[in-house]
């Protein structure tokens, strides 16, 4: 559907208005991540990846994988241009099918409990809302909180996640009380942690490498740090890193809105050099995991009528 802004500085937002949060909640959420939001999205769902390493039988599976050990940076890629697709071109759509069949079909070669595959479905709704309430140039209005509600709701389904809670804040307290339940220190937690934070610092230069870390450290909560068994992080850190990070939204706020959609345009992409172009969604993760039309995939939702 046509998404072309309002004007001015909150065009989207006033876009957006005028959207409902249930039958357009693909746009909504494309606006919010994609033209709003994109560097801060980008961000959250790295932190929502450390989430996610926190639950002992989702470390242990990664581990069991080997493929954080040797390929962080392609697991990393596979990931995160994968859930691009689908916001940017809709769950329902070609590429969003094509998509989702090499989802599934990665996820189908392990026994990967329902629980901890919606609790990976939550960190990608709830992290970056609490990350751009906190940091963001703006709040976030209420239909697109719901708006990214429904829109995981209905990528779950098409992976085949049961039980998906029906309310925003049931689904929001599932999330919290998995938490509680499960995060605690394990040997796999501790090396896919650190793996992934030796990604993230190779994103930087190596004289960079301490400030990175301490960054990471000082913007993890105690339970995260816990379950990793990484030190706790300094409060000056955090406090610096806390004024940067508002200080860029400030910044932010003056600055014209976007009028290209960022969502697949990740610059810490560096497995498929100048993606999207040239690439198809099943050219993600081929090497181990070939991509078949007749996936294991319970995609049962047809692209609605032009």
């Amino acid at each position: 559907m046509d998404i072309t802004p309002k004007k001015g500085r909150f065009g989207w937002l006033r876009r957006i208005e005028e959207l409902d949060p249930v039958r357009d909640c693909h746009a909504i959420h494309r606006i919010t991540a994609g033209y709003e939001f994109p560097w801060d999205y980008q961000r959250a769902l790295e932190f929502a990846l450390f989430c996610t390493y926190c639950v002992p039988t989702i470390s242990a599976l990664l581990a069991e994988t080997g493929e954080f050990e040797k390929r962080p940076q392609k697991r990393y890629d596979d990931t995160s241009l994968l859930m691009a697709e689908l916001l940017e071109h809709g769950y329902d759509s070609e590429r969003g099918r094509e998509s989702l069949r090499m989802v599934n079909r990665m996820h189908g070669q392990y026994d990967i409990s329902n629980d901890d595959m919606l609790y990976v479905l939550t960190t990608f709704i709830y992290e970056p809302i609490e990350w751009i309430d906190t940091y963001g140039w703006r709040r976030l209005h209420p239909k697109e909180r719901l708006a990214t509600f429904h829109f995981y709701c209905e990528v779950g389904k098409r992976m085949g996640i049961k039980h998906i809670p029906e309310s925003y804040t049931e689904l929001a307290q599932f999330k919290l009380d998995y938490e509680e339940r499960t995060f605690r220190f394990t040997e796999d937690n501790r090396r896919i942690g650190t793996y992934t934070l030796e990604l993230y610092c190779s994103w930087y230069p190596a004289a960079l490498t301490p400030a990175v870390k301490q960054g990471v450290f000082a913007l993890l909560d105690d339970r995260m740090a816990g379950a990793f068994g990484f030190p706790a992080g300094s409060a000056t850190v955090e406090r610096a890193a806390v004024r940067a990070l508002r200080a860029r939204a400030r910044v932010e706020r003056f600055l014209p809105k976007r009028t290209q959609s960022r969502a697949t345009a990740d610059a810490s992409n560096k497995t498929y050099p100048g993606y999207p172009v040239g690439y198809r969604p099943r050219d993600l993760g081929a090497a181990a995991c070939p991509y078949t039309a007749d996936s294991a995939a319970p995609i049962t939702a047809t692209p609605a009528p032009a």
